[in-house]
């Protein structure tokens, strides 16, 4: 029984191995990004709800791009608070504004997807540039790093948000690792040919993909996946890439609280289940593979059987994912959280596991 267990733990070490040597590697050991602007006409889209704080302190940021050629659709999706009064002084205040109202609609109640539907087709622009309420570049150059990246043939550009660091927070290091590990993974799926999604903090697409796809329609009942069930649909090999430089990145504040971040990432799993069959094998696979390399070798030492050769394949596995991540981690500037890896990582297992039992008994509240 114990010689089965071990060719079973060999597979899922190999099972690893493969992950992060054969896919992963495809964006750790990339060449590095360089930017060539290509000043193309950019909408830069906000949709907001009740954002009051947030977009009177962000969209400037967003007007002081250095950019020839921009707008800035501001969708107020039918808010309580000031955020519509904040979004009428910014069209007086700057010409690049366009400002979309969003009433309440009895069959799409708030539904952001059908306010972004509606800034979409107010875009004056060709090329879509997205970020949230909640979210700043981090550069004055974001929209030429951003739309950079497109080509006759790429229209769809994923980028990567990042979260702000807050000192002395484990949950911090907690959640920007995990946002670094999930876009090491879409990022390195693109880069392979299988773009599977991307997060709407950053993301660019050229309208015509939109309508290519009738836009959220065929998702619109769910009310999160925006984003990443636009891309799980829309996304293919020839029209994807990907935006890595230092330039490219926007920002979010975490969330301050366990409770808050499991309540976010239980959405977030919960839209997963609408990916294409193949994308949820993938990603199953992978935490399943994740999980089982924890269990296996406790019970194999535990017993004492073949200890050596159980400690030989841990420690490969974690040196070569320990690799991957920190390469990875290099390009996107978040070096910081690597050295916590193996604890995060078992925490972000169980994490998974509380997810996946909690989500089959109830579903997850949306924050719309």
């Amino acid at each position: 029984m114990l010689i089965l267990i071990l060719y079973f733990f060999i597979f899922i070490v190999a099972v690893q191995i493969l992950y992060y040597l054969g896919v992963f590697g495809k964006f750790a050991f990339a060449k590095v990004q360089k930017t060539t602007p290509k000043k193309i006409p950019i909408s830069v889209i906000v949709c907001a709800k009740n954002e009051e704080e947030n977009v009177a302190n962000f969209i400037p940021l967003l007007a002081e791009q250095n950019y020839p050629d921009f707008e800035i659709v501001l969708i107020d999706d039918a808010s309580s608070d000031n955020t519509l009064a904040i979004f009428e002084g910014f069209e007086k205040q700057y010409q690049n504004v366009r400002l979309v109202k969003v009433e309440n609609n009895e069959a799409f109640w708030g539904n952001k997807k059908y306010a972004l539907t509606l800034g979409i087709k107010a875009a004056k622009k060709e090329y879509l540039l997205f970020t949230d309420a909640d979210c700043y570049p981090t550069s004055k150059e974001w929209i030429t790093a951003m739309s950079s990246q497109f080509t006759m043939q790429k229209t769809i550009v994923l980028g990567y948000g990042k979260y702000e660091k807050i000192a002395n927070s484990f949950l911090n290091k907690i959640i920007r690792f995990e946002t670094l590990l999930t876009a090491i993974q879409y990022f390195s799926w693109a880069k392979i040919g299988h773009p599977y999604m991307g997060v709407g903090r950053n993301l660019a697409y050229k309208k015509e993909e939109f309508f290519n796809v009738n836009g959220f329609i065929e998702h619109m009942q769910i009310r999160s996946g925006d984003d990443d069930l636009f891309v799980n649909q829309a996304a293919k090999a020839k029209n994807t890439t990907v935006a890595y430089t230092p330039e490219s990145v926007t920002l979010s504040k975490p969330k301050t609280t366990y409770k808050d971040w499991l309540i976010q990432k239980r959405r977030h799993v919960a839209t997963a289940n609408y990916y294409k069959s193949f994308d949820k094998f993938q990603l199953g696979l992978f935490y399943c593979s994740q999980l089982l390399f924890l269990i296996l070798p406790i019970v194999l030492l535990a017993f004492q059987f073949q200890w050596i050769v159980v400690l030989c394949l841990i420690g490969l596995r974690y040196l070569v994912s320990w690799i991957i991540i920190g390469f990875s981690a290099g390009k996107l500037k978040e070096k910081d959280v690597v050295y916590w890896y193996p604890i995060i990582e078992l925490v972000l297992i169980f994490a998974q596991i509380n997810i996946f039992i909690t989500n089959t008994f109830s579903k997850p509240v949306h924050w719309r």
